[in-house]
């Protein structure tokens, strides 16, 4: 990938699509392609196909698609599967037809088995049953990766790769209390508690799970990594993680000290937990000689910030 490869970022306003856009920017990319959602459905395979066959991008990262924490997931799981199918078909198929060099596809730890062993090995999919919470997303992205093994195997190509983040935050997440996951929507919880006053707040289950975060921008670090080394890829999709996880119930506890709650924390164990812990084992792809680079506090501080100056924005 040169500087001045047409690079197409579908999902560009989003978490993961605008941290890429924002490192290939700054990496002096300078053919980048973006369109919004209003101006090409990805929904819509002809419309697909015209885009691509008009800017012709060599290289796509696919971050678009529907994604949402549990209430979302068990509320909309037929409108999950659907959407996400759809557009990683069209863009896939697309990619295909007008020779683009290489797509990057995001998974998702939710498509491990609920109940395999940690930490999570790529060998472990598809051994298992998946979490039901999540399960018609899950499908979807499980799709994905298939169709990347899929498509290399027919056409003879090493052009689609698959990248499975574990739990990712960052500036752009999804604050919205209904469809957002776990750490976005404790930051929302925590500051509008910390603003109303309030000397204690409620949060869903137990606070057991344990979950392992990953920052936007190393995710979107490692995607140009890579890219630029395609090369050395041996393997269809790689975890990508940081090797740490924490409790639900600590992330609390710190995302309270950053936001300035000084009120109780209080836990409704009538409300699911969703799988007990997810701990992707990443060392495939850090032996390539990539690594994390920001720690839990330091992203979550970065994220509080952008957050403060963009509430009418998330809300």
């Amino acid at each position: 990938m040169f500087k001045d490869s047409r690079i197409y970022v579908a999902g560009h306003t989003g978490l993961l699509g605008s941290a890429i856009l924002r490192k290939l920017k700054s990496e002096g990319y300078r053919n980048i392609l973006t369109i919004t959602h209003k101006e090409l459905d990805l929904i819509d395979q002809k419309s697909v196909d015209d885009f691509f066959k008009k800017e012709q991008p060599e290289y796509v990262f696919l971050c678009a698609g529907l994604t949402g924490g549990i209430i979302a997931n068990k509320t909309y799981p037929a409108t999950f599967l659907h959407t996400n199918i759809a557009i990683q078909d069209n863009v896939f198929q697309a990619s295909q037809i007008f020779n683009s060099k290489h797509l990057m596809f995001y998974g998702s730890s939710c498509v491990y088995p609920k109940n395999c062993p940690q930490p999570i090995k790529e060998e472990y999919l598809l051994t298992g049953e998946i979490e039901e919470t999540s399960d018609a997303y899950a499908t979807a992205k499980i799709a994905g990766i298939i169709a990347c093994k899929s498509y290399n195997n027919q056409y003879k190509t090493n052009r689609f790769i698959a990248l499975i983040p574990n739990s990712m935050y960052g500036p752009k997440d999804n604050f919205d209390l209904e469809n957002s996951h776990v750490l976005s929507a404790l930051i929302r919880r925590f500051h509008e508690a910390k603003k109303e006053g309030k000397n204690k707040i409620t949060l869903w289950g137990s606070g057991n799970p344990r979950r392992e975060f990953i920052f936007s921008e190393d995710v979107a670090d490692a995607s140009i990594f890579a890219m630029m080394n395609v090369g050395k890829l041996q393997n269809i999709h790689y975890n990508l993680g940081t090797e740490i996880d924490y409790s639900i119930r600590e992330l609390a506890e710190i995302m309270a000290g950053i936001v300035g709650f000084k009120g109780k924390i209080e836990w409704d164990m009538t409300k699911p937990d969703g799988t007990p812990r997810k701990l992707l084992d990443n060392s495939r792809f850090l032996n390539l000689g990539w690594k994390p680079a920001t720690t839990l506090e330091e992203g979550l501080e970065i994220t509080y910030r952008w957050y403060s100056k963009n509430i009418p924005k998330t809300v």
